[in-house]
């Protein structure tokens, strides 16, 4: 006869391939006949604290809130259970799931046992849920030692809100201060929040803490802090990083790529992106828009579509309108406008204003007319509050001293209801041809924008010496 305990080993392996694969029915229906199976132990073993999270966890994929209020109703039943933090904090996170953050919490308060892995489970809901306040509040309010887990979802969620990204600096050197290890999870929460801020510093911490705990040739960490140190201008710092990441994936070899490309050395990238190819790593789209930013800035037209002709037809890579656009740019600073609008025309996915913009703008560096009034026409009805593309075609047309005509585009946007951004103006080219109206029509303009921007709390008198 089969042992009562390695049976419900047996069948616990069962049930976690059925959550595994997704099939949580099944599981919910699995667990019932475990529950129910008098060769198993009874529930009030501590065996099956391992069983009832796999059964809750499906629950909570399947959105259930009867299923958790009955797994939690038998636990509670079961009287143990409840002490075991694997369901407790299961039990939250199906809370969490099913019904809302305040039920979850509710649970949460009544729990006999609340280490910290309990108080990471509520923590996470509050974050899943966008209460990012609520989520640092309950880590200030921990009446244990947290852990990095409890940190790690609340620097993750700050840093993504992309609001407050110092905040998730201070937390993680107030996790220092208090003896919790960070862990790469944390690092990797980190990072990004350091880039957002400009933080060359902070990056620099990151790294150096990355570098004497042994987790800087990871090439998930390595990638975001190429990306870092690139968004921060340190170009060597980011080589550095990049030369000792031991196992280089297409997302680090993107990362380092796209810095170059970033900061203006288009031939340091796409040599890059030839080591890349002797070193066999299929590229991505990532990598695909880095190598043509990188061909832009080393007007590298030809190249350019070269690559572009490798990456979709050797490689595979599927183009998206972004790929289209950076070559529509790239086509547009060299000046082969009429290649840049074939491009846009012949494209086999939805033009983007993003391609509109570029063809505008090189129009506006070129002085092509024709093809900066066809791409104004299709600006002017997809983003219809965008002032730039119409100040871009008069800006276009007074180059060229057609100045009826960027009157008309003026008047155009008036009747249109457009609005000028504060600070903004038109840069009309009359010179002597100015008249009265086009300069009291300036002035207007012009004083409108400084008593916006004082209104809303300009920093002009910072800058106004006696």
């Amino acid at each position: 006869m089969v042992c009562p305990h390695r049976r419900l080993a047996t069948l616990t392996k069962q049930l976690t391939g059925h959550v595994n694969a997704g099939r949580h029915r099944d599981a919910l229906a699995f667990f019932a006949r475990m529950a129910t199976d008098p060769a198993l132990p009874p529930l009030t073993d501590p065996s099956f604290a391992y069983a009832f999270p796999l059964a809750l966890k499906s629950s909570a994929a399947l959105r259930r809130p009867s299923a958790a209020a009955s797994l939690h109703a038998l636990a509670h039943k079961c009287g143990g259970l409840l002490q075991s933090p694997f369901v407790a904090s299961a039990l939250v996170a199906s809370y969490g799931a099913c019904a809302s953050p305040e039920a979850a919490r509710s649970l949460f308060d009544e729990l006999p046992c609340r280490n910290a892995v309990v108080w990471s489970a509520m923590i996470s809901v509050y974050v899943r849920s966008g209460d990012v306040a609520a989520a640092a509040m309950a880590l200030a309010d921990m009446d244990v030692a947290p852990t990095a887990s409890c940190f790690n979802s609340v620097i993750a969620a700050v840093a993504e809100s992309g609001e407050h990204p110092g905040r998730a600096i201070e937390l993680y050197r107030r996790m220092a201060g208090m003896g919790v290890k960070p862990s790469l999870i944390t690092l990797l929460a980190l990072v990004p929040a350091c880039a957002a801020m400009g933080a060359l510093g902070s990056v620099r911490e990151v790294h150096g803490f990355a570098v004497r705990h042994g987790m800087s040739t990871s090439c998930h960490l390595g990638s975001s802090l190429i990306e870092a140190y690139g968004r921060c201008g340190s170009l060597v710092g980011a080589q550095r990083v990049f030369d000792l990441v031991e196992e280089r994936d297409v997302v680090v070899w993107s990362s380092v790529v796209s810095a170059y490309a970033f900061h203006g050395h288009g031939d340091v990238a796409m040599s890059l992106f030839g080591r890349m190819e002797l070193d066999n790593v299929r590229p991505d789209g990532i990598m695909f828009l880095g190598v043509l930013k990188a061909c832009g800035h080393a007007g590298r037209a030809d190249d350019a579509l070269n690559y572009f002709d490798v990456l979709t037809k050797t490689y595979g890579v599927e183009a998206s309108g972004d790929h289209y656009s950076c070559l529509v740019d790239v086509l547009g600073r060299a000046g082969r406008l009429q290649q840049a609008y074939d491009v846009i025309r012949t494209m086999p996915v939805r033009v983007t204003a993003k391609a509109w913009g570029a063809l505008l703008a090189a129009c506006r560096k070129y002085g092509d007319v024709g093809l900066a009034e066809i791409a104004a026409r299709v600006l002017f009805e997809i983003e219809p509050e965008n002032a730039g593309n119409f100040v871009s075609l008069a800006n276009i047309y007074s180059g060229l001293g057609m100045h009826e005509e960027a009157e008309r585009v003026r008047r155009d946007m008036e009747q249109r209801g457009v609005q000028l951004s504060p600070g903004s103006s038109w840069m009309i080219h009359h010179k002597s041809s100015f008249t009265l109206t086009h300069i009291m029509n300036e002035l207007t303009y012009l004083f409108a924008a400084v008593n916006l921007s004082e209104e809303g709390g300009s920093h002009f008198g910072s800058y106004i010496t006696d």
